[in-house]
C-alpha cells in the first residue's frame, strides 16, 4: 500500500507554518511571480528561504507553483526567476508550460519537475510522455474518475508519482483554464489574475429585448450555472490510495490559516487512522465530517472521482460560503507576563467564549480573561484587525495553536 502525502497550500509564512504544524507532509507555496494566484500574498524571497528552512526542519516538503501559460515576454523573467529558486532549493517545482518546463531543466536540473494540472493530464500517454522529459510527478487533471487514474497508475512506471486534488473549489472550466475572467474584464485566469466569474449570479438577455434578464432558472435570486460544489473526499481515502494516488492535494492558496489548519488536520488524522485500520477509520468518520465543515465552504461533492457529475454538483441559488467557525488569529510568544501574543484578525471581546484549536484534534472552549495592546494596556475588546495584542484565555496554549470562534446559528 502507498503512503499518500498530504500536500496543504500557503497563502503566506505564517499559513506555511500553520499547515507544517497542523499535518501537512509537504506544501506548495507561490512565488512574486509566474504562479496562478496573483492576488495571494505570495512569497518574498526572503519568506520563501525561511519558509523552506522551517519545513524541512519538520520534515516537511516545499513546492513552488510556477505554472502559468507563458508569454514570450515572460521567457526572460522566469529564467531569472529560477535562477533564483536554484540558491532557495525548494523541493519541487509546479509547471505547466513545456517552454518553462525547458528553463527550468536548464537552469536548476536539480529540482525535482511536478506536472501542474493546468497541462491537462488525463491520460497515461500523457504520463509517459512527461516522465520521458524528466518528470518526477504529474497532477492528474480533475475531469478524471478514479477509474481512470488507476488505468494510469497500471500503465506508468512505479516510482513516477500521481497528484490528485481530494479537497477544495472546483472551477467550471477545464482543467482550470479559463476565458471568462480575461473576456469580461481584460484579466487573465491563466496568467494568475482571474475575477472568478463562475461565481457570478447570471441571467439570459435575448438581443432584440436589451435589458430584458431571462432567468436561466427560475428563482428570485437569479441563477449561479458555474458555481460548482467545493469537492470533498474524506470519505474516500481508500479509494484514492487504491487508485495508485501519491500525493492528496488540498486545493486553496487564497485561504486563511484557520481554513488549512483545519482541513490540514481532519485529513492528516484520517490518512494515519486509516493506515493504521480501516475500522478505526470508518469509526472516527463522524469527527472528520463534523470537523472538515468547520471553515468555509460551498457544500460537498465527490467531483469527477465516480463519475461525470450531475447537475446535484452545482449551487444555483447562491455564490456564498458555508462559514460555521470565524478566525480570530494565531497563537504566538508568551510574554513577561504570561500572556500570549496574537496578530488579530476578528474582532472578539473579554468574557468572551471562544475555541483553541489544537494540532492533535482536540478543541478546547475557553473564556477570554484579559486583553493588552503592545504598551499594556487594558481593553475590552479586539475591533482592529492585524492589531497586535497579548491574551490570556486562563489556559496554557502554545505557539501555532489556532483562535476561533463558534457562529451562532439563526433561529
Amino acid at each position: 500500500m502507498r503512503k499518500p502525502e498530504l500536500l496543504v497550500p500557503a497563502s503566506s509564512l505564517e499559513v506555511l507554518k500553520v499547515a507544517v504544524i497542523f499535518g501537512a507532509d509537504a506544501v506548495y507555496i507561490g512565488g512574486e511571480v509566474f504562479g496562478l494566484r496573483a492576488k495571494a500574498k505570495n512569497f518574498s524571497k526572503e519568506d520563501m528561504k525561511e519558509g523552506i528552512a522551517f519545513a524541512h526542519a519538520h520534515n516537511v516538503k516545499v513546492y513552488v507553483t510556477a505554472n502559468i501559460l507563458a508569454h514570450n515576454y515572460d521567457l526572460e523573467g522566469v529564467r531569472e526567476y529560477f535562477e533564483e529558486l536554484k540558491e532557495i532549493k525548494p523541493d519541487a517545482l509546479i509547471i505547466s508550460d513545456p517552454g518553462v518546463f525547458t528553463i527550468a531543466k536548464e537552469v536548476c536540473p536539480e529540482i525535482e519537475i511536478h506536472i501542474s494540472t493546468q497541462a491537462n493530464n488525463t491520460n497515461y500517454g500523457t504520463y509517459q510522455f512527461w516522465y520521458k522529459q524528466g518528470a518526477k510527478r504529474v497532477v492528474s487533471a480533475r475531469e478524471l474518475s478514479l477509474a481512470e487514474i488507476k488505468e494510469i497508475r497500471q500503465n506508468i512506471p512505479e516510482e513516477m508519482e500521481i497528484e490528485t486534488f481530494i479537497h477544495g473549489a472546483m472551477c467550471i472550466s477545464y482543467s482550470g483554464r479559463c476565458l471568462l475572467s480575461n473576456f469580461f474584464t481584460g484579466r487573465d485566469a491563466n496568467q494568475g489574475a482571474c475575477t472568478h466569474p463562475c461565481r457570478w449570479k447570471y441571467a439570459v438577455v435575448e438581443e432584440k429585448r436589451p435589458g430584458e434578464y431571462l432567468p436561466v432558472y427560475e428563482n428570485e435570486r437569479g441563477t449561479y450555472i458555474f458555481n460548482s460544489k467545493d469537492l470533498c473526499m474524506i470519505e474516500h481515502i481508500p479509494e484514492m490510495i487504491d487508485a495508485g494516488v501519491d500525493s492528496f492535494k488540498i486545493e486553496g492558496r487564497m485561504k486563511t490559516a484557520l481554513y488549512v489548519a483545519t482541513v490540514a488536520r481532519t485529513y492528516r488524522k484520517a490518512i494515519d487512522d486509516y493506515l493504521e485500520s480501516e475500522e478505526k477509520y470508518r469509526e472516527n468518520m463522524p469527527w472528520y465530517l463534523d470537523q472538515i465543515s468547520n471553515c468555509t465552504y460551498r457544500q460537498f461533492t465527490t467531483g469527477f472521482f465516480f463519475g461525470k457529475p450531475s447537475e446535484e454538483a452545482q449551487i444555483y441559488d447562491s455564490n456564498t460560503y458555508v462559514k460555521e467557525y470565524t478566525y480570530l488569529g494565531i497563537v504566538g510568544e508568551q510574554n513577561a507576563q504570561g500572556f500570549y501574543r496574537i496578530e488579530q484578525r476578528n474582532k472578539f471581546s473579554v468574557g468572551e467564549e471562544i475555541e483553541v484549536m489544537k494540532p492533535d484534534g482536540d478543541n478546547i472552549t475557553v473564556t477570554v480573561k484579559e486583553i493588552q495592546d503592545e504598551e499594556g494596556n487594558h481593553m475590552e475588546s479586539a475591533p482592529h484587525p492585524k492589531q497586535v495584542l497579548y491574551i490570556d484565555l486562563g489556559y496554557p496554549l502554545e505557539k501555532f495553536d489556532i483562535l476561533r470562534r463558534q457562529e451562532k446559528e439563526e433561529m
